[in-house]
């Protein structure tokens, strides 16, 4: 407790850093993926290119990521872009998935009444589609923003900062200290954030 009220400041300088590399990443990959997964449920002879794509993305080993885009030009002179567009690709396929699924999860019959009803395309989307998908959807986010979360420790690699910098240097010296002041709120961060979207989830849910 001594070492982790002596190096207070850093832990939450450190903290606020992986906090916005996660939550530029999920913003990123929201924007890009909801829209995405909208468009395939539109398509669906598309979907399984589209998500066989993100899954390949996912599984490409994190440090190979960073490494991947190291060399770009307008990446590799700023770490936080490289941590920011790696986190952003993780974070695709659940959204994207679930987006796709709980558009076309919902009952034909439901969408056949609002086109008779006359909306449009866009009415439909809104007040019906989207709101009847959002448990679905916030289960990906959910899902992205606890894997965000993880993976980003890693960005500390390539020097873009976050809690990652403790467990690396940790490492290095051999100081389960430095490891486990990196680590744990690392992990209280991911477990707050799937307790928060959770219970968004839960409440959406029960709303429909």
């Amino acid at each position: 407790m001594s070492f982790l009220s002596q190096n207070a400041s850093t832990i939450l300088t450190l903290t606020i850093e992986h906090l916005w590399l996660t939550a530029s990443a999920m913003f990123f990959a929201a924007a890009i993926a909801i829209p995405a997964g909208i468009l395939l449920a539109r398509s669906p002879r598309w979907a399984r290119p589209v998500i066989g794509i993100a899954n390949i993305l996912q599984t490409i080993p994190s440090l190979a990521m960073f490494g991947f885009l190291l060399p770009l030009p307008w990446l590799g002179d700023r770490a936080a872009r490289i941590a920011i567009v790696a986190l952003t690709a993780y974070a695709l396929l659940p959204i994207l998935r679930n987006t796709y699924a709980g558009i076309r999860g919902i009952d034909p019959s439901l969408v056949e009444v609002a086109r008779a009803l006359g909306l449009t395309s866009r009415q439909r989307l809104f007040k019906i589609e989207l709101p009847l998908a959002a448990s679905f959807i916030l289960a990906g986010l959910r899902t992205a923003t606890v894997t965000c979360v993880g993976i980003a420790t890693i960005a500390a690699a390539v020097g873009a900062g976050g809690l990652g910098e403790l467990i690396f240097r940790g490492v290095a010296s051999v100081d389960n200290r430095l490891v486990l002041a990196g680590a744990i709120p690392a992990a209280l961060l991911a477990l707050a954030a799937d307790g928060i979207l959770g219970l968004l989830e839960k409440l959406t849910a029960v709303k429909q």
